[in-house]
This record gives C-alpha cells, sequence and structure tokens, in this order.
C-alpha cells in the first residue's frame, strides 16, 4: 500500500508543479488554492508512504516521479523542448526510479 500512497504523492507533485504556472506568481485565486492543496497532500503522503519505506528511496522515487511528469506536461501542455538530451535526462530520471523500486525488498 505504501508503494500507492507514494506513486499517488508523485502524481500530486506533478499536478503542483504544473500548477504553478497557471497561479501566475500566486496572483489567481482559483489555481492558488488548488496547487497549495496538491502540495500539502502530496507532502502528507509521502509522509505517509515513508512510514513504511526508506526515506531516501522514497524521497528519490516521490522528486523522481514529480521531475519526470512535469517534464512530459510541460512538453504537451507549454510545448516545452523535446530536445534529445533533454529526453535522454528523463530516461536517465526514470532508470533511476526504477532502480531503487528493485532494489527495495520490502
Amino acid at each position: 500500500m505504501s508503494w500507492l500512497i507514494l506513486l499517488i504523492a508523485g502524481l500530486l507533485e506533478i499536478g503542483w508543479a504544473v500548477g504553478l504556472k497557471y497561479t501566475e506568481g500566486f496572483t489567481r485565486p482559483l489555481p492558488t488554492v488548488l496547487t497549495v492543496s496538491a502540495m500539502v497532500l502530496s507532502m502528507g503522503l509521502l509522509g505517509l508512504a515513508m512510514r513504511e519505506l526508506p526515506a531516501g528511496t522514497a524521497y528519490a522515487i516521490w522528486t523522481g516521479i514529480g521531475a519526470v511528469g512535469t517534464v512530459i506536461a510541460g512538453i504537451i501542455l507549454f510545448q516545452e523542448s523535446m530536445a534529445v538530451m533533454r529526453l535522454v535526462s528523463v530516461a536517465l530520471i526514470v532508470a533511476g526510479i526504477i532502480g531503487l523500486k528493485l532494489s527495495h525488498t520490502a
């Protein structure tokens, strides 16, 4: 269950990272409330996942999901660069996330 909680926390991290763009410097009320809510929920779920998972593994996977997802969202939503080096770098993050998951025995 802690892995599912961690996945949801990572997806919420993508939501708040993308949401920051829509807040326009926290000047738009609805995007600001949604973004801050996603931040709080994401961090709370990360804390719950860390009850059973090692802190380093959980945090690295959480940030990795957020980083990869935010890059993908940026490409889709904001037409950000799809340069080869950028995509290779994202693939390396994904490889690291998979490695951390596979190296955890619980």
